[in-house]
């Protein structure tokens, strides 16, 4: 089961996460996400365990408890539908949100039609 927890410390390592959840049972994977460009920690985090049963446990045993001064969230992790994703990388045709290109609020010049971009 892939597990979410949010709210967490920011100064927490993936392994004091890691000893967190495997009182409850066998931790398969820990990742807390970080921030691509400072490389500071989001806030939140993701456990796989393999044993649904110990991932229950973990999860209504640990939603609610403080770690290090801040009460955390866990909950099951649930797969956003396809259609909620949002890509950035595809985004080459240029729109408000950062593409190459783009309307009239912003671009570069390589291109983006003739409403954006610099000439």
């Amino acid at each position: 089961m892939n597990i979410f927890v949010g709210s967490l410390p920011f100064s927490i390592e993936e392994a004091d996460l890691r000893e967190s959840f495997e009182a409850y049972g066998a931790v398969d994977s820990v990742k807390i996400i970080t921030d691509k460009f400072t490389g500071r920690s989001k806030g939140f985090g993701f456990i796989e365990m393999s044993n649904d049963e110990e991932a229950q446990k973990a999860i209504n045993e640990l939603n609610g408890a403080t770690v290090q001064g801040r009460a955390i969230v866990v909950n099951k992790s649930e797969p956003k539908p396809e259609g909620e994703r949002r890509s950035f990388n595809n985004n080459r045709g240029g729109d408000s949100r950062g593409g190459y290109g783009g309307n009239s609020r912003g671009g570069d010049n390589r291109g983006g039609g003739d409403r954006g971009g610099r000439y």
